[in-house]
């Protein structure tokens, strides 16, 4: 029988820093820097010079994939847009409990390759949120980040996301 994973708990073990360390950055401190709508909590893990962000739209076809965040200026004003939305649907008790906690239960971040300083990193949404109404948000989708060791620590360096998260 498999044991259920926590969605809370760090999948890497202790002797794998690295991966240990872009989890930490990618999952909690992101997901709660998003549910607070606070920036400032992740801003300095971006690579500001030479960010790029595309968007696939859910759209299986790259051919539809858009250059949708070309600087980080342009991603944080989305990111903040996004954030602010959900917490005033928060505030005004869309949510059946705390969908913080349904974020993480659908956030899985369990495939990380790193090449010296480089690493290709996937994360996936496959999930549901109660909403109060006894209806749920939909969460499927996936991102792969592109992230870059800079100044002794992991920071993200670009992204293709919204992708479709497509199962086997």
């Amino acid at each position: 029988m498999a044991t259920e994973r926590d969605p809370f708990v760090n999948p890497f073990p202790a002797e794998d820093a690295d991966r240990r360390a872009i989890w930490q950055m990618l999952v909690p401190r992101d997901i709660d820097a998003f549910v607070s709508a606070d920036w400032g909590a992740v801003a300095d893990d971006f690579i500001a010079a030479n960010f790029t962000g595309m968007s696939g739209h859910f759209q299986p076809d790259p051919q539809k994939f858009t250059l949708a965040f070309p600087t980080l200026d342009a991603y944080r004003t989305e990111w903040l847009r996004q954030a602010q939305e959900f917490g005033a649907a928060r505030a005004a008790g869309a949510f059946a409990g705390d969908p913080r906690d349904g974020i993480f239960a659908a956030t899985r971040l369990e495939e990380i390759e790193i090449d010296g300083e480089a690493a290709l990193v996937r994360k996936k949404f496959d999930g549901h949120l109660a909403k109060s109404d006894g209806s749920s948000e939909r969460m499927n989708w996936q991102t792969l980040y592109v992230c870059r060791r800079e100044g002794g620590r992991w920071k993200i360096a670009g992204f293709v996301g919204y992708l479709p998260h497509i199962q086997d």
